[in-house]
């Protein structure tokens, strides 16, 4: 509670990038907040506005790297404290893990990292108590904690246990300890541009993709770097980006975008061409996905409301292409937000397949005999896009897979599964350098109607 906390002095270089990176992450791990509704929008901390933009860099690094190497953290302190963590002070835990994430990975000296944290319990009534234990713990990870990481050499134990259990029983031992290697690297800033990938990847020092994505190591606030403001490219991940290009030439054509917000396929739909309707629930989002548009220079109907409600406008009228990115457990996006990981329970996948199930079925009706319905999830469970896809078949006599060629996804065979669907990995698309490799996972699987 605020009224715990003793006031601080201002002058200590660091500590309140520290103090709100405790708060998020007892956001995240206490009261099961999500990174962005924390970072970002009307419920964003409000600490934040305070921070210069190094501060803020280090506060998102900080607690990111936290989320990603939960695991191996837990093990490294579980060694080093003969009675656990201390559960009546959550700053403490929350102390010890920022401490310990510094010394073990991160370019901060081991002095300061330890001094930080320890202001950062005596500031809190409940845990100043630890001050002593936290000082003493975070100095023997400076001299102890490597060791105990090389000890287990596990890549797998930063990632839940349910959740590297299906992914084991469904992409098989290796393949799943390659997934969980893969989003342990922090990822590199991928883009869509509007044209000319190559000028773009040398002026923001990248490189391009097979695909057309301009891949760039670039950190800072994305709206200063050159073009943002001119409206010539949008952040996207280079597997995001494939669904919509799976329609092929859609210039003239009606599509409607469902779950559309923030826009990124609205925008490639509408740069391409075709005439879009983007339908999303959430009046927030949908005003991000207005003010994507309005910036790109670019126009589409839009629509708030569910779209498995939605009857397809005013005229009701059919539409030549549907896609929907539908509402899933996300999981083939941990390396973008490592929250999710912590966040979501494998009871979700039921409710949410559900949903998944209902668009599907709504897309089916909104859909011109002869039209294209590209439906795809950021989701790694089978469940989600594969049992989806399949059971839309076994149920819809109308509708057929129209089996995506490799020469679609530039040559990408890896990309996609034997019934011809798109599936990606975290671990495609290697690099010699970690944080250029990889993609987030995305099912993706086109279907006609007859």
């Amino acid at each position: 509670m605020p009224s715990q906390r003793f006031a601080l002095p201002p002058e200590v270089p660091g500590l309140a990038a520290r103090r709100i990176a405790a708060d998020i992450l007892d956001g995240v791990l206490h009261k099961h907040r999500t990174l962005d509704e924390q970072l970002d929008g009307a419920a964003a901390h409000p600490g934040l506005k305070t921070l210069s933009d190094r501060d803020r860099a280090l506060m998102r690094r900080l607690v990111a790297t936290i989320l990603r190497r939960l695991g191996t953290l837990g093990h490294v302190l579980s060694r080093l404290l003969d009675r656990g963590v201390p559960t009546d002070a959550p700053r403490a835990q929350s102390a010890l893990l920022i401490g310990a994430a510094q010394i073990l990975w991160m370019d901060v000296p081991d002095h300061a990292a330890v001094d930080l944290s320890v202001r950062l319990v005596q500031s809190d009534r409940r845990a100043a108590k630890y001050a002593g234990l936290v000082n003493a713990v975070l100095r023997r990870c400076a001299r102890e904690g490597q060791p105990l990481i090389e000890e287990v050499k596990s890549q797998t134990l930063d990632v839940p246990e349910w959740l590297l259990a299906r992914w084991t029983a469904h992409y098989g031992a290796d393949t799943a300890r390659e997934i969980a290697v893969a989003i342990g690297h922090e990822p590199s800033l991928d883009i869509t541009v509007k044209s000319d990938a190559a000028q773009w990847a040398t002026r923001l020092h990248g490189e391009t993709l097979p695909t057309g994505t301009v891949r760039t190591l670039l950190q800072g606030s994305v709206t200063m770097l050159p073009g943002f403001a001119e409206g010539q490219w949008w952040v996207q991940d280079a597997a995001a980006a494939l669904p919509a290009r799976l329609f092929g030439d859609v210039a003239g054509k009606t599509i409607a975008d469902l779950c559309a917000a923030p826009g990124g396929k609205t925008a490639q739909l509408a740069q391409a061409g075709a005439r879009v309707t983007a339908v999303d629930r959430s009046v927030g989002r949908m005003a991000r996905l207005r003010d994507n548009l309005a910036r790109l220079a670019l126009e589409a109907a839009t629509v708030v409301g569910d779209a498995a409600e939605w009857h397809g406008g005013s005229d009701g009228g059919a539409f030549d292409g549907i896609l929907i990115d539908a509402p899933c457990t996300s999981t083939g996006t941990i390396r973008r937000h490592p929250d999710v990981a912590w966040l979501r329970q494998e009871a979700d996948i039921a409710a949410l397949a559900a949903l998944q199930k209902r668009l599907l079925q709504k897309a089916v009706t909104l859909l011109k005999p002869g039209g294209t319905l590209v439906y795809c999830t950021c989701s790694l469970e089978p469940e989600e896009g594969e049992q989806a896809i399949a059971a839309l078949l076994g149920a819809e006599s109308a509708m057929r897979r129209a089996p995506i060629e490799a020469s679609e996804v530039a040559g990408l065979a890896e990309i996609l599964t034997a019934e011809g669907d798109l599936r990606t990995l975290p671990c495609h698309l290697p690099h010699q350098d970690p944080r250029l490799g990889g993609l987030d996972g995305f099912y993706a699987a086109r279907l006609v109607k007859s």
